[in-house]
This record gives structure tokens, C-alpha cells and sequence, in this order.
């Protein structure tokens, strides 16, 4: 990861959780975006489609450096249609090798309807041992009431709402604007 000048308020952002439920999968995003102690903006849009609406993906960290992400994810898509896994271990091949990618500082969760990723600059290309996967500054709390909650009746975007909602109430750096995409998983 890049070094930051610690005299400078660093950027606090986001909480984005993944639920695959009941034949869907669902990330959710907040729209907060925090500069040290200060809200500069509550309606971030972190959780996106790519590939033509065929996946599905969120980010937290720097906001530049997760759209330079997001379209060279959206590139090795193109490169290798209907391989996420693919795709992915590709971009985080190049992002861990590449002078100038190596120097974001975002993490990604994606998903199609087969399956859910977890990619990192440090070259994590991780798929989550249950249907659950958070991240971000309020992703723990995020993942700790998803997981209560999806041995429950609730489906994946009932989880992904109330989950969201119990980490804006914890994490100062979430907020209840929420952005939630979803798939028919297969």
C-alpha cells in the first residue's frame, strides 16, 4: 500500500456487505465519504454493474482509485467473458504487479450469479466460506448482524438492509443512504 502523510485527515469510507441467499446475491454500499473527522459527502454511489449488468460490485477506500479498479476489472471482463474468478485473479495479478496500480489503496467485493470475491491490493482474490462477506470502516458490524441474521427467515437483501442499518447506527464513518444491487444467483 501506498504511504500516507500522517499529518494529513486521511478519508474514512464505507461500509459494503455481500449476501448470497436463496438463489440471489446482494451488496450493499452506505453513501458516506469522510475526510478525518468531517462528512464531505452522504450520498456516494460505492456499489455498481459491470460487464452489462451481469455483475455486481462494491468498493471501499479512495474513490479514484476504486473507478481506476472498476474499469480495469470492467477490461479483463471484456477479456474473459463469463469468468469472474478469472478476471479477477488477472486484475489482482496486475494490481500487485503494476508500479501504478500497486499504489491504490481500495478493496473490492464483487459477485455474478455463480459466485462472490473479495479483491485486495496485497493480491487476495478471497470467496467466502459462507454466503457473507464485508468491508470497509463499519464492515465488521456489517458482518457480525449478517451473520445473525442469515440462518433466519429473511432473504439476502432483507439481510443486507438490517445489517446496514444496525452498522450505521455503530460506525461513525456509515450512513443509512444506502445503494443495493442484486442477481439471480445460479
Amino acid at each position: 500500500m501506498a504511504q500516507t502523510d500522517d499529518r494529513l485527515p486521511q478519508m474514512h469510507a464505507t461500509t459494503i456487505l455481500m449476501v448470497r441467499k436463496g438463489g440471489r446475491v446482494v451488496i450493499g454500499g452506505d453513501g458516506q465519504v469522510s475526510l478525518g473527522q468531517t462528512i464531505v459527502k452522504g450520498n456516494a454511489r460505492k456499489v455498481r454493474r459491470l460487464a452489462k449488468g451481469s455483475v455486481i460490485g462494491g468498493f471501499a477506500g479512495a474513490t479514484a482509485d476504486a473507478f481506476t479498479l472498476f474499469e480495469r476489472l470492467e477490461a479483463k471482463l471484456e477479456q474473459y467473458p463469463g469468468q469472474l474468478t478469472r478476471a479477477c485473479v488477472e486484475l489482482t495479478k496486475d494490481w500487485r504487479t503494476d508500479r501504478y496500480l500497486r499504489r491504490l489503496e481500495a478493496m473490492m467485493l464483487v459477485a455474478d450469479k455463480d459466485v462472490s470475491l473479495l479483491l485486495s491490493g496485497s493480491g487476495d482474490v478471497l470467496e467466502p466460506e459462507t454466503g457473507v462477506m464485508a468491508i470497509g470502516s463499519g464492515g465488521n458490524f456489517a458482518l457480525a448482524a449478517a451473520r445473525a441474521l442469515e440462518d433466519g427467515e429473511h432473504d439476502a437483501e432483507a439481510i443486507v438492509r438490517r445489517s446496514m442499518k444496525i452498522a450505521a447506527e455503530i460506525c461513525v464513518y456509515t450512513n443509512g443512504n444506502l445503494v443495493i444491487e442484486a442477481l439471480d444467483a445460479g
